[in-house]
C-alpha cells in the first residue's frame, strides 16, 4: 500500500476510536505490544507472521459501534434459530457423530443433544464461524480506547495460541469481536477450556470435531453442568401467580413451585422433586413461562442472554422429540432503540432507577420496570413492553 494512503487511512480511523484523540499512532502502539509479547515469551517468528503489515479494520469499529434499530423479541429470536430444517439437521448430526458424542459424554457428563444444540446456536453446525482475521480484529479493538485493556489481553492470548502451534495466524478466523471457530470461543476461553480431543498435539476448534465437542463439554463441565439433569421445561403458571417471584434471583424446589400452582404445560402436576429452579418469562406475563434448572444457569455462563439460554435448552429438547413451545405470544411488538431510550428516561424521571439511558435492556432497567409495575398494580414481570412505555408516557 502507498505510504501516504496508509497513513491517511490511519488518521481517518483515529477519529472514531474512542471519545478522545489517540495519543499514539497505531504503529507506535503495535511496536509496544510487540515488545510486551516478546517479554511474555512469544517468538519473533509468530509475531512476524501475525503482526507484520497489520492495520486496523474500520469495519470492526463500525460493528462495535453499531446498535440494532429494534430490540429483538423472544418470538423472532427463537424463530430465526430454531426451524424445522435446523432440527432435522441437528438430529442427523447426532446420529452421524453418535460414537464421538458418546465418548465425550463418558468423559465430561454432557449429554450429546445439548452439545449439538450449542454447536447449532454458535456457528450453525460449523457453517458460520465468522470471516474476520482474529488478530486483526482484536488489534483494532485493543488499539481503540473504549475497551482497550480487555481486548489487549485477548490479543496477547491469541498470539500465544498461535505460538503454541494450534493454528496459523492467517487461519485464525472468527467474528469481528475475536470469537473463534465453531464454538465462538474468545482466546481467553480457548486458553482455559479448549481440549485436544483427537490427540494430534494441537487444539483445532475450527476444523476438528473431536476438539470442538471435547472443548465445549470441558467448558460446560467446569462451569457446573449436571449430566443427569435437564435444562428446564415449559410450564403453566396459575392465574394468580405473583410475578415478583419470576427471574433467576428467586429459586424454589420443584415441589415448592408445584405447591404454588405451577403445572406442566399439559396441565398435569409437576413431578415430585427437590431440584431447584426459577421461573423465567422471556416475553412477559402474556408469553410462555419456563421452570429453569441448574443447567440453564450454566448456559448463562457461556452466554448471559436469557433468549440464548432458553433457545439452547429448547432446541436440545426438539432434537430428542420434544414439542414446540406451546404458549408463544401472538403479536409480540419489538421496541425500537429510541423506544428503549425513552423508556429508561421516563423511568428515571419518575424515580425508578433504570441507570444510564443507553438503549440497552439490562438487569437494572428490568428492575426499574418491576418496581414501577409493583406501584401500579401491574404483574411484576419486569418485561419492557410497548404497553409499559405508553403507560409511562401518560
Amino acid at each position: 500500500m502507498n505510504i501516504f494512503i496508509r497513513v491517511s487511512l490511519l488518521v481517518c480511523l483515529s477519529v472514531p476510536l474512542g471519545s478522545h484523540a489517540q495519543e499514539q499512532s497505531f504503529f507506535q502502539w503495535l511496536a509496544e505490544l510487540r515488545s510486551e509479547a516478546l517479554q511474555l515469551g512469544i517468538s519473533e517468528q509468530t509475531l512476524a507472521a501475525a503482526l507484520d503489515d497489520l492495520e486496523p479494520v474500520e469495519r470492526v469499529l463500525e460493528l462495535d459501534r453499531s446498535q440494532p434499530e429494534f430490540v429483538q423479541t423472544f418470538t423472532r429470536y427463537t424463530n430465526l434459530r430454531i426451524s424445522q430444517a435446523q432440527i432435522e439437521r441437528g438430529r442427523a448430526l447426532l446420529r452421524e457423530h453418535a460414537q464421538l458424542l458418546s465418548q465425550v459424554r463418558n468423559r465430561y457428563g454432557v449429554q450429546p443433544h445439548y452439545l449439538v444444540s450449542f454447536w447449532a446456536l454458535e456457528s450453525n453446525f460449523g457453517r458460520a464461524t465468522g470471516g474476520f482475521t482474529v488478530i486483526q480484529a482484536l488489534a483494532t479493538l485493543a488499539y481503540d480506547p473504549r475497551r482497550a485493556d480487555f481486548f489487549r489481553q485477548e490479543l496477547l492470548t491469541a498470539l500465544r495460541v498461535i505460538d503454541d502451534g494450534h493454528i496459523a495466524a492467517q487461519r485464525m478466523t472468527g467474528s469481528w469481536a475475536g470469537a473463534m471457530g465453531q464454538l465462538q470461543f474468545m482466546p481467553s476461553t480457548f486458553d482455559r477450556y479448549a481440549i485436544d480431543g483427537d490427540n494430534d498435539g494441537r487444539i483445532d476448534i475450527w476444523n476438528s470435531l473431536p476438539d470442538v465437542f471435547y472443548s465445549a463439554a470441558n467448558f460446560l463441565s467446569q462451569s457446573g453442568w449436571k449430566g443427569d439433569e435437564r435444562w428446564g421445561r415449559e410450564v403453566i403458571l396459575p392465574e394468580d401467580f405473583d410475578f415478583s417471584l419470576s427471574g433467576t434471583s428467586v429459586r424454589k424446589t420443584v415441589n415448592q413451585w408445584r405447591d404454588l400452582g405451577v403445572t406442566q404445560v399439559d396441565g398435569s402436576r409437576l413431578p415430585s422433586a427437590e431440584l431447584q429452579g426459577s421461573i423465567v418469562v422471556p416475553a412477559g406475563a402474556d408469553g410462555p413461562a419456563f421452570l429453569a434448572y441448574n443447567n440453564y444457569r450454566t448456559t448463562l455462563v457461556w452466554n448471559r442472554s436469557t433468549f440464548y439460554a432458553l433457545a439452547v435448552g429448547h432446541l436440545a429438547d426438539r432434537l430428542t422429540g420434544g414439542e414446540p413451545i406451546q404458549n408463544m405470544p401472538a403479536n409480540e411488538i419489538a421496541l425500537s432503540r429510541d423506544n428503549v431510550l425513552e423508556l429508561q428516561e421516563l423511568l428515571n424521571l419518575r424515580g425508578f432507577d433504570a441507570g444510564s439511558v443507553d438503549g440497552i435492556l439490562g438487569s437494572r432497567t428490568r428492575t426499574a420496570i418491576r418496581a414501577y409495575q409493583g406501584r401500579e398494580g401491574i404483574p411484576m414481570d419486569g418485561y419492557a413492553s410497548y404497553s409499559i412505555l405508553e403507560a409511562l408516557r401518560n
